[in-house]
């Protein structure tokens, strides 16, 4: 199992564990933790599961493909560096320890 931190945007952290090949957004819905909403399930269709992924996560994750990157742009919170959607982050072991700022509103 990976640990996951999810930072709220008034500091408040929740810890998941989540298995290898599942996406960061499964494990945050399954485990009915706050702040990510996933309205389209993960199809990549809404943005409504955005995450600023902190370093030295960041840095391990492969880039974001245009598909998302567009979608970016559709966030109710501004994106910024870090910002990825938590449907596209697919857990491996190297992520042990993940940690994620979640925006203050996802709508």
């Amino acid at each position: 199992m990976i640990t996951i931190h999810l930072v709220a945007a008034d500091g408040a952290t929740t810890t998941l564990q989540g298995k290898p090949g599942f996406s960061l957004m499964e494990t945050a819905v399954h485990a009915n933790a706050k702040g990510i909403e996933a309205d389209c399930g993960g199809l990549l269709t809404c943005a409504t599961c955005h995450v600023i992924v902190r370093e030295p996560f960041l840095s391990q994750l492969p880039p974001a493909a245009d598909d998302e990157i567009a979608m970016l742009d559709f966030t109710a919170t501004p994106a910024q560096p870090g910002s990825r959607l938590s449907c596209q982050i697919h857990l491996t072991d190297a992520l042990e320890g993940l940690t994620v700022d979640l925006p203050a509103s996802q709508h």
